[in-house]
């Protein structure tokens, strides 16, 4: 009998290639009607910052959450496939000179190494803005009440009271450090939000009751905070070469983490209590909610 992180590695694994594979197709060259051409030049930047590899956890989490409450999968995956568009804009801008100023992302060159700023700042904006056109369209078969909710749920959290936001709050940091308030505050802005919309977003699709949406959006908020955490202590533990990025640069940037307030053993400790609260959150779902509650302890316990 397969035990739970091994169906949940399985599964992991099955999502991304389903989901690099629609992403792949709807990043082709070819026009969508009331489109007059994509760009080659544009639309191969915008493939390489998104079919780059990666965990594809934010679209596992709403095809999972989506599952569980018993929506349409054809659907939940193009929505996962949105906000993987929206998450990689979010990376290609934050790897920019003006943010972050990056050179590798999951082991290759950001996208402004590889091509030029310019076309890194549009490549941005494509698949921001394509994130909503996949919702929109008709191809994703849900009701149009159900995709008004979906957008304006993705909108405030991508926007500027949650990942943007989060983002400019992230840039003073380097400039004027937190207090743990602010740093909690900040890290749900910026990595959270999307977290918290990948699980509310598979209740949303469902057509779930409130008390279910409210249930897996907290489920979302518990894991964002983990994921926050785990990726705090990689940055100080772990090497380049295992995260495929540059590793140590907060510290050296000054920039205040709830690991560097209160040390390393804290931060274990708070992540096992992130990750039983939200294993917990799950348990009136009894065992259909074993995948979710695999991939609460896959973020606490990542490598990369």
């Amino acid at each position: 009998m397969t035990d739970a992180k091994t169906a949940f590695e399985i599964r992991l694994r099955q999502s991304a290639a389903e989901t690099g594979a629609l992403l792949s197709s709807l990043l082709s060259d070819t026009p969508l009607s009331d489109e007059t051409t994509r760009p080659a030049h544009l639309m191969a930047a915008m493939r390489h910052g998104s079919l780059n590899g990666g965990k594809r956890l934010r679209p596992f989490l709403v095809r999972e959450s989506a599952a569980l409450l018993g929506g349409p999968a054809d659907a939940a995956l193009r929505v996962g496939v949105a906000l993987e568009c929206l998450h990689c804009y979010s990376l290609i801008h934050d790897d920019l000179p003006a943010m972050d100023d990056d050179d590798l992302r999951r082991g290759q060159p950001t996208v402004h190494k590889a091509f030029d700023e310019a076309t890194a700042i549009l490549a941005g904006d494509s698949l921001l803005t394509y994130a909503f056109d996949i919702i929109a369209a008709p191809e994703t078969m849900l009701a149009d009440r159900l995709k008004t909710e979906l957008v304006l749920a993705l909108a405030r959290a991508a926007g500027p009271g949650g990942m943007a936001g989060g983002q400019a709050l992230d840039l003073a940091a380097e400039k004027s450090p937190p207090d743990e308030a602010g740093i909690t505050i900040l890290q749900a802005m910026k990595t959270g939000a999307l977290l918290r919309f990948a699980c509310e977003a598979g209740a949303i699709i469902a057509g779930s009751e409130p008390e279910h949406r409210e249930r897996l959006r907290l489920f979302g908020q518990k894991i964002g905070l983990a994921f926050q955490l785990a990726d705090d202590l990689l940055d100080l533990t772990s090497d380049a070469a295992t995260m495929g990025k540059a590793t140590g640069k907060d510290a050296g940037r000054g920039k205040g983490t709830l690991v560097a307030l209160h040390g390393i053993t804290w931060a274990e400790g708070r992540l096992d209590v992130l990750t039983k609260e939200a294993i917990e959150l799950l348990a009136p779902y009894g065992e259909k909610a074993s995948i979710l509650q695999e991939t609460a302890r896959f973020i606490a316990s990542r490598e990369n």
